[in-house]
């Protein structure tokens, strides 16, 4: 069983990626494959509607020059998605919505029925609504969302930073979890135990 975490966030060891880290940590530790994909490290075109995508000779997305038709593939043999995102202007990162519109656009399909969930990365505001933006790629999709203890979201202006945000980290983790919860519950038609519990933790930005 195999999770994609999308790092769409232009730096590739950044704020964001240090919050995947933590949710492909405790998916691991419950015996869940990852693999973390930059997708936003240069320019991404936007979806110019050509309906190339559906064409019957067509398998994908028609422009090739990024990772878009690369993940929609291997989405097709993968059991889950994470989405990650810097928060710019209270929303998602330009280059990241390009890349998603296309992909979920160009391969519904390859997405449907595995759980999926977002993570945004913010110096202070403007996360709820970056959350709402990701997640309905994910409800159009037909793809059930995962839950954690609280919004999935982490504070800080360096990976330092966030990780000094405990109630960002635990929240990272029990997404984590609860993502391979789902996961072997699907793939097995029963309840396996339930996720382990953390102590609620609770911090602001000092």
């Amino acid at each position: 069983m195999k999770v994609l975490l999308l790092n769409g966030s232009p730096r590739a060891e950044g704020c964001t990626y240090t919050a995947l880290a933590e949710v492909a940590g405790a998916l691991n530790a419950c015996s869940i494959e990852t693999e973390i994909i930059h997708v936003a490290a240069g320019a991404v075109r936007g979806c110019s509607v050509c309906l190339g995508c559906r064409a019957q000779s067509q398998d994908g997305c028609v422009y090739e020059e990024d990772k878009v038709n690369e993940v929609r593939v291997k989405m097709r043999s993968a059991n889950g998605l994470v989405v990650g995102a810097p928060v710019y202007y209270a929303a998602p990162n330009g280059a990241l919505l390009s890349f998603l519109n296309r992909m979920f656009y160009a391969g519904t399909s390859d997405f449907q029925y595995k759980p999926g969930a977002a993570i945004v990365s913010a110096r202070r505001a403007g996360t709820t609504a970056s959350l709402d933006v990701l997640n309905k790629y994910f409800l159009i999709s037909n793809m059930p969302l995962v839950p954690s203890l609280y919004w999935n979201m982490v504070h800080g202006n360096t990976p330092d930073e966030v990780r000094r945000d405990e109630e960002g980290m635990q929240i990272m983790r029990t997404l984590g979890r609860n993502m391979a919860w789902m996961i072997q519950c699907f793939a097995n038609g029963d309840k396996p135990p339930k996720p382990e519990k953390e102590r609620m933790r609770t911090n602001f930005m000092r």
